[in-house]
């Protein structure tokens, strides 16, 4: 009996770019761009990123806040595919403290990683990409993009730039056939508090169950969603930022 549900291949032979690759929601993107047929370079400045190497999924060790790292990666991408056709901008960090605590280094440290890295991943890419005349960018954003709460100022102002940018470069090189859309995630069970909280993937498993759906996300649940904006299945949109936040929008304020 011939299978109605069979693994997409929406990515097959398609050239990846992820940065923030070395655990949580980029690792599962990675990961699942490689297994559904695509060829990867997974960065992050953490060395962990050098578990995932195998044909066809290439380890970048690099600090997305660096001048000239764009170029280098962008530059990898092409150098070892020929092309590239997706970019996920996925790197991301927090900081928790209400604003009059805050040093100006602790700002600019996640504007620096969440919003400025970003755009200058983003600005290369469409320079790689404007030859083909296609190509996706996938921002991963937040629901702090929307609403917030005491001690993420930082963060939610990155994330709201994020967004922001999304749609303007949306706007910029849909003609050139590149589609730029984000995704507004919610609490995700991952790393990214372990330098808040002592326990950090515990604590946002215990914070996703205010969401109407009652729980955090996994990963892997972010990269199917990843997968999709990238892939032309998703083909007509442009500019969005599409939630997978469990709800946690649909009920804030």
């Amino acid at each position: 009996m011939q299978d109605i549900n069979p693994i997409p291949q929406e990515v097959a032979g398609k050239v990846a770019l992820v940065t923030g690759a070395a655990s949580g929601i980029g690792k599962a993107i990675a990961l699942l761009l490689h297994a559904r047929g695509a060829r990867v370079v997974a960065e992050d400045r953490n060395p962990d990123v050098e578990q995932l190497a195998r044909p066809d999924l290439l380890p970048l060790v690099a600090d997305i806040t660096e001048d000239g790292a764009a170029e280098r990666a962008v530059g990898l991408a092409v150098e070892r595919f020929g092309r590239l056709d997706i970019l996920v901008n996925n790197a991301g960090i927090i900081i928790n403290k209400p604003v009059v605590e805050m040093t100006r280094e602790d700002w600019e440290r996640i504007q620096a990683v969440n919003a400025t890295a970003a755009f200058l991943d983003a600005r290369e890419a469409v320079r790689a990409m404007l030859p083909h005349r296609s190509g996706a960018i996938v921002n991963i954003a937040s629901y702090a993009a929307y609403f917030a709460f005491p001690t993420i100022a930082a963060y939610a102002a990155s994330k709201g730039a994020l967004a922001q940018l999304t749609r303007t470069l949306a706007l910029e090189v849909i003609e050139h056939g590149i589609r730029v859309n984000a995704i507004g995630v919610g609490d995700v069970v991952t790393n990214i508090l372990d330098e808040v909280v002592d326990d950090g993937p515990g604590f946002l498993a215990e914070h996703g169950k205010a969401a109407p759906i009652g729980r955090a996300a996994r990963p892997e649940e972010i990269a199917e969603v990843v997968l999709f904006l990238a892939s032309e299945r998703a083909s007509f949109m442009v500019g969005s930022v599409v939630m997978a936040d469990g709800g946690m929008t649909v009920t804030a304020g």
